[in-house]
Protein backbone atom coordinates (compact mmCIF):
# COMPACT_ATOMS: atom_id res chain seq x y z
CA UNK A 1 0.00 0.00 0.00
CA UNK A 2 1.35 3.42 -0.98
CA UNK A 3 1.04 6.00 1.74
CA UNK A 4 0.40 9.64 0.83
CA UNK A 5 0.30 12.60 3.12
CA UNK A 6 -2.38 15.02 1.93
CA UNK A 7 -0.53 16.10 -1.20
CA UNK A 8 2.94 16.02 0.37
CA UNK A 9 5.82 13.92 -0.96
CA UNK A 10 5.24 10.15 -1.20
CA UNK A 11 6.57 7.97 1.58
CA UNK A 12 9.51 6.68 -0.47
CA UNK A 13 10.68 10.19 -1.26
CA UNK A 14 10.45 11.21 2.40
CA UNK A 15 12.40 8.09 3.37
CA UNK A 16 15.18 9.20 1.07
CA UNK A 17 15.52 12.64 2.65
CA UNK A 18 19.02 12.83 4.23
CA UNK A 19 17.94 15.44 6.79
CA UNK A 20 17.30 13.01 9.64
CA UNK A 21 20.65 11.31 9.10
CA UNK A 22 22.36 14.69 9.31
CA UNK A 23 20.40 15.66 12.42
CA UNK A 24 21.32 12.41 14.18
CA UNK A 25 24.95 12.60 13.09
CA UNK A 26 25.39 16.23 14.17
CA UNK A 27 23.79 15.39 17.51
CA UNK A 28 26.10 12.42 18.06
CA UNK A 29 29.16 14.51 17.23
CA UNK A 30 28.00 17.27 19.59
CA UNK A 31 27.59 14.72 22.40
CA UNK A 32 31.00 13.20 21.69
CA UNK A 33 32.71 16.58 21.92
CA UNK A 34 30.83 17.33 25.14
CA UNK A 35 31.85 14.01 26.69
CA UNK A 36 35.47 14.71 25.80
CA UNK A 37 35.52 17.99 27.70
CA UNK A 38 33.76 16.41 30.70
CA UNK A 39 36.90 14.30 31.23
CA UNK A 40 38.62 17.49 32.36
CA UNK A 41 37.96 18.14 36.03
CA UNK A 42 39.34 20.75 38.37
CA UNK A 43 42.12 19.16 40.45
CA UNK A 44 41.56 18.19 44.06
CA UNK A 45 44.63 19.29 45.96
CA UNK A 46 46.03 16.95 48.58
CA UNK A 47 47.80 18.24 51.65
CA UNK A 48 50.93 20.16 50.68
CA UNK A 49 50.31 19.80 46.94
CA UNK A 50 50.56 22.90 44.79
CA UNK A 51 48.01 23.75 42.13
CA UNK A 52 50.78 23.93 39.52
CA UNK A 53 51.99 20.40 40.22
CA UNK A 54 48.42 19.14 40.13
CA UNK A 55 47.84 20.80 36.76
CA UNK A 56 51.06 19.26 35.47
CA UNK A 57 49.73 15.83 36.42
CA UNK A 58 46.69 16.57 34.27
CA UNK A 59 48.74 17.29 31.13
CA UNK A 60 48.31 13.78 29.65
CA UNK A 61 44.53 14.00 30.08
CA UNK A 62 44.49 17.49 28.57
CA UNK A 63 46.66 16.33 25.65
CA UNK A 64 44.34 13.38 24.99
CA UNK A 65 41.39 15.81 25.04
CA UNK A 66 42.95 18.22 22.53
CA UNK A 67 44.07 15.44 20.17
CA UNK A 68 40.70 13.71 20.31
CA UNK A 69 38.73 16.95 19.94
CA UNK A 70 40.63 17.81 16.76
CA UNK A 71 40.30 14.29 15.34
CA UNK A 72 36.56 14.18 16.03
CA UNK A 73 36.28 17.62 14.47
CA UNK A 74 38.15 16.36 11.41
CA UNK A 75 35.70 13.48 11.04
CA UNK A 76 32.73 15.81 11.42
CA UNK A 77 34.12 18.11 8.72
CA UNK A 78 34.66 15.10 6.45
CA UNK A 79 31.10 13.90 7.00
CA UNK A 80 29.74 17.40 6.34
CA UNK A 81 31.72 17.67 3.10
CA UNK A 82 30.55 14.22 2.00
CA UNK A 83 26.86 14.86 2.59
CA UNK A 84 26.80 18.25 0.90
CA UNK A 85 26.52 16.27 -2.34
CA UNK A 86 24.02 13.67 -1.06
CA UNK A 87 20.53 14.15 -2.50
CA UNK A 88 18.92 10.92 -1.30
CA UNK A 89 19.77 8.13 1.12
CA UNK A 90 18.75 4.48 1.09
CA UNK A 91 18.82 1.75 3.70
CA UNK A 92 22.47 0.93 2.98
CA UNK A 93 23.57 4.54 3.54
CA UNK A 94 21.62 4.70 6.80
CA UNK A 95 23.36 1.63 8.19
CA UNK A 96 26.80 2.56 6.83
CA UNK A 97 26.43 5.93 8.52
CA UNK A 98 25.55 4.23 11.83
CA UNK A 99 28.56 1.95 11.47
CA UNK A 100 30.72 5.03 10.95
CA UNK A 101 29.34 6.63 14.11
CA UNK A 102 30.06 3.48 16.17
CA UNK A 103 33.88 3.82 16.35
CA UNK A 104 33.68 7.63 16.45
CA UNK A 105 31.47 7.35 19.56
CA UNK A 106 34.21 5.22 21.17
CA UNK A 107 36.82 7.96 20.85
CA UNK A 108 36.00 9.56 24.25
CA UNK A 109 36.56 6.21 25.98
CA UNK A 110 39.78 5.62 24.07
CA UNK A 111 40.87 9.17 24.95
CA UNK A 112 40.16 8.50 28.63
CA UNK A 113 42.36 5.39 28.55
CA UNK A 114 45.08 7.29 26.71
CA UNK A 115 44.94 10.17 29.17
CA UNK A 116 45.41 7.81 32.11
CA UNK A 117 48.15 5.72 30.46
CA UNK A 118 49.82 7.95 27.83
CA UNK A 119 53.07 5.97 27.67
CA UNK A 120 51.52 2.50 27.67
CA UNK A 121 51.67 0.76 24.30
CA UNK A 122 48.34 -0.94 24.92
CA UNK A 123 46.59 2.43 25.35
CA UNK A 124 48.19 3.80 22.18
CA UNK A 125 47.28 0.60 20.31
CA UNK A 126 43.68 0.78 21.45
CA UNK A 127 43.41 4.46 20.52
CA UNK A 128 44.84 3.75 17.08
CA UNK A 129 42.58 0.75 16.54
CA UNK A 130 39.46 2.86 17.21
CA UNK A 131 40.69 5.49 14.75
CA UNK A 132 41.49 2.85 12.12
CA UNK A 133 37.97 1.45 12.29
CA UNK A 134 36.55 5.00 12.03
CA UNK A 135 38.67 5.69 8.95
CA UNK A 136 37.63 2.39 7.36
CA UNK A 137 33.94 3.09 7.97
CA UNK A 138 34.26 6.60 6.55
CA UNK A 139 36.05 5.22 3.49
CA UNK A 140 33.37 2.57 3.02
CA UNK A 141 30.60 5.16 3.23
CA UNK A 142 32.33 7.42 0.70
CA UNK A 143 33.01 4.49 -1.64
CA UNK A 144 29.37 3.41 -1.53
CA UNK A 145 28.10 6.92 -2.31
CA UNK A 146 30.60 7.28 -5.14
CA UNK A 147 29.38 3.99 -6.65
CA UNK A 148 25.71 5.11 -6.50
CA UNK A 149 25.52 8.41 -8.39
CA UNK A 150 21.71 8.34 -8.27
CA UNK A 151 21.97 9.31 -4.61
CA UNK A 152 24.04 12.40 -5.37
CA UNK A 153 23.32 15.88 -6.66
CA UNK A 154 26.33 15.60 -8.96
CA UNK A 155 28.11 12.28 -9.73
CA UNK A 156 31.79 12.18 -8.87
CA UNK A 157 34.23 12.24 -11.74
CA UNK A 158 36.83 9.47 -11.78
CA UNK A 159 39.49 11.91 -10.59
CA UNK A 160 37.26 13.29 -7.81
CA UNK A 161 36.33 9.79 -6.65
CA UNK A 162 39.97 8.75 -6.40
CA UNK A 163 40.87 11.97 -4.61
CA UNK A 164 38.03 11.53 -2.11
CA UNK A 165 38.95 7.92 -1.39
CA UNK A 166 42.56 8.93 -0.89
CA UNK A 167 41.58 11.66 1.58
CA UNK A 168 39.27 9.29 3.49
CA UNK A 169 41.74 6.39 3.62
CA UNK A 170 44.97 8.40 3.95
CA UNK A 171 44.87 8.61 7.78
CA UNK A 172 45.12 4.81 7.92
CA UNK A 173 48.85 5.06 7.13
CA UNK A 174 49.40 7.52 10.00
CA UNK A 175 47.38 5.45 12.49
CA UNK A 176 49.19 2.25 11.51
CA UNK A 177 52.59 3.92 11.87
CA UNK A 178 51.61 5.29 15.29
CA UNK A 179 50.57 1.83 16.43
CA UNK A 180 53.84 0.29 15.22
CA UNK A 181 55.87 2.93 17.09
CA UNK A 182 53.87 2.73 20.32
CA UNK A 183 56.06 0.06 21.95
CA UNK A 184 59.45 1.65 21.31
CA UNK A 185 58.62 5.35 20.85
CA UNK A 186 55.37 6.14 22.67
CA UNK A 187 55.88 9.92 22.57
CA UNK A 188 56.36 9.88 18.80
CA UNK A 189 53.30 7.66 18.48
CA UNK A 190 51.23 10.20 20.42
CA UNK A 191 52.71 13.02 18.34
CA UNK A 192 51.56 11.33 15.13
CA UNK A 193 47.98 11.19 16.39
CA UNK A 194 48.23 14.88 17.31
CA UNK A 195 49.76 15.85 13.98
CA UNK A 196 47.14 14.27 11.74
CA UNK A 197 44.46 17.04 11.85
CA UNK A 198 47.17 19.64 11.24
CA UNK A 199 48.60 17.66 8.33
CA UNK A 200 45.10 17.21 6.89
CA UNK A 201 44.39 20.96 7.01
CA UNK A 202 47.78 21.84 5.52
CA UNK A 203 47.41 19.27 2.75
CA UNK A 204 43.94 20.44 1.71
CA UNK A 205 45.13 24.07 1.78
CA UNK A 206 48.11 23.20 -0.42
CA UNK A 207 46.03 21.19 -2.89
CA UNK A 208 43.55 24.06 -3.16
CA UNK A 209 46.39 26.37 -4.15
CA UNK A 210 47.52 24.04 -6.96
CA UNK A 211 45.60 24.51 -10.21
CA UNK A 212 45.94 20.80 -11.01
CA UNK A 213 44.04 19.71 -7.89
CA UNK A 214 42.02 22.80 -6.99
CA UNK A 215 38.66 21.58 -8.35
CA UNK A 216 38.86 18.30 -6.38
CA UNK A 217 40.25 19.88 -3.20
CA UNK A 218 37.47 22.51 -3.16
CA UNK A 219 35.06 19.73 -2.14
CA UNK A 220 36.90 19.38 1.18
CA UNK A 221 37.02 21.82 4.10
Amino acid sequence: MTVHDGGSAPLEKRRGDPERILTLTDGVFAIILTILVLELEAPNLSSGQSLLSSLEEMLPTFAAFVISFMLVGMYWVGHRDMFLNVRLVNRDVIWLNLLFLLPVALIPFAASVLGDYPSRAAALHFYGAVLIVAALMRTGLYWYLARHPGLLWEPFSTKSRRFGLWVAAGPLAVYTTAILLAESLPRLSLLLYAALPVLYFMLITFLRSDSRTRSEADDFS
